[in-house]
């Protein structure tokens, strides 16, 4: 983020990620002389100009932001930084809006340029990559936890791990340096385990590579 307020010589750049239950969007870095105000801020993912981007998928600049309708000036005055203008573009992956990008008012013109834009959608990609990363990461982590708790406990049934997996393998890829694959190094690190928790693991690796065979057939 201090790249981005950089290169545009802004006063404040910001991310936020769209979190479920319940839905928002939530600021969660920020960098520039007043960007740190906004981390933790929450808004609805339907309102202001960080919503509009969110639920619309287009980008979008403007001069004057306090004559715009959909500019929050409530979600401003709580950062304690109200912008002049601002530049917004969506983190998309491949299943849509994931979080916004934005960009507080240039110090060296009033207004932000296509190019400008084009230079931001660049870091939007990037930073979508690195935050889809950190997700798989830590959702690989999480799943294999729960699993293995449901294992000392007993009670995992197919349908319990088809319901755990379902959601993370959509995510994986076949590079060998993709969590899928620390994932499987990780399972394959647990031979210690007796003969019916190992056939567990087996059986979430077969439902892993299922759901990975629908995916690639939908696609």
């Amino acid at each position: 983020m201090d790249a981005t307020a950089s290169l545009f010589d802004a006063e404040a750049s910001s991310i936020a990620l769209f979190e479920p239950d319940p839905d928002r969007l939530e600021f969660r870095v920020a960098a520039g002389a007043h960007g740190a105000g906004a981390v933790g801020l929450q808004v609805k993912p339907t309102e202001g100009i960080a919503g509009f981007v969110f639920s619309t998928g287009q980008a979008l600049a403007l001069t004057d932001v306090g004559s715009d309708p959909r500019f929050d000036l409530k979600a401003a005055e709580r950062t304690g930084y109200v912008p002049r203008s601002v530049a917004a573009v969506p983190l998309l992956d491949d299943e849509g809006s994931v979080g916004v990008l934005q960009v507080l008012d240039k110090r060296s013109s009033p207004s932000f340029s296509l190019r400008d834009m084009e230079l931001l959608a660049i870091f939007a990609s990037q930073a979508t990559t690195a935050i889809t990363a950190t997700r798989v990461q830590r959702d690989t982590g999480r799943l294999l936890g729960e699993v293995l708790r449901e294992m000392a406990d007993g009670a995992m049934t197919d349908a319990h791990i088809e319901a755990l997996v379902s959601d993370v393998t959509r995510t994986l890829d076949d590079h060998p340096e993709s969590p899928f694959w620390r994932l499987v190094d990780h399972v394959a690190s647990l031979r210690g385990l007796g003969e019916r928790d190992l056939t567990l693991v087996g059986d979430i690796l077969e439902v892993v590579a299922r759901h990975a065979q629908r995916a690639r057939r939908r696609a």
